[in-house]
């Protein structure tokens, strides 16, 4: 862990016992990393700058939620994501990341990274592990569904349609989340 996640999370430690002056460092170390997370997805600085302001209230409304046993930059990442989703629904932009990017993402190696790792890993553990299987070959190794569809015990048609109703499945679900 960097000194910064380390002075983060005794901060947050601090503030959860009271101490003022440890929330507003906390609020402070946090503003420059939302503005950078914010800036890389949006385009206009005043919206990114506004999503700061509503993430950092969130945390602030939201901090009694957070268990000190766990690391906070992931929570936080998390309204922060819910926040820029707010946004864009307000906006009515639609982004569309596919299955099959989710192995690039998952290789970044910043805190927002590890967020959507646990994001990705929580998803797929819904799921059985037959389909979780397949599904992990085919989007995210690689696969080919010839190759895969033996693996996990389908013939290559089945696999095409579980593959099908598993991503219908998840999305279906993400949606119901989200609402």
């Amino acid at each position: 862990m960097e000194d910064i996640d380390l002075q983060i999370q005794s901060l947050i430690a601090l503030s959860q016992t009271g101490d003022r002056a440890a929330y507003g460092r906390l609020l402070a170390l946090m503003a420059p990393r939302l503005r950078a997370y914010f800036s890389r997805r949006l385009q206009d600085p005043a919206d990114a700058e506004d999503l700061v302001q509503e993430t950092l209230i969130a945390i602030h409304t939201k901090r009694e939620t957070y268990n000190p046993a766990l690391p906070f930059a992931p929570w936080v990442y998390g309204i922060a994501r819910y926040k820029l989703i707010d946004h864009f629904r307000r906006r009515g932009v639609r982004r569309h990341v596919p299955l099959e990017e989710a192995g690039e993402i998952l290789a970044e190696s910043d805190t927002e990274a590890g967020a959507t790792r646990a994001d990705l890993n929580r998803l797929l553990a819904r799921l059985p592990a037959r389909q979780r299987g397949l599904l992990e070959d085919v989007r995210l190794r690689g696969l080919t569904i010839a190759e895969a569809a033996p693996r996990h015990g389908y013939s290559e048609g089945a696999a095409k349609v579980a593959l099908h109703r598993t991503l219908k499945s998840l999305s279906a679900s993400v949606a119901a989340d989200e609402d």
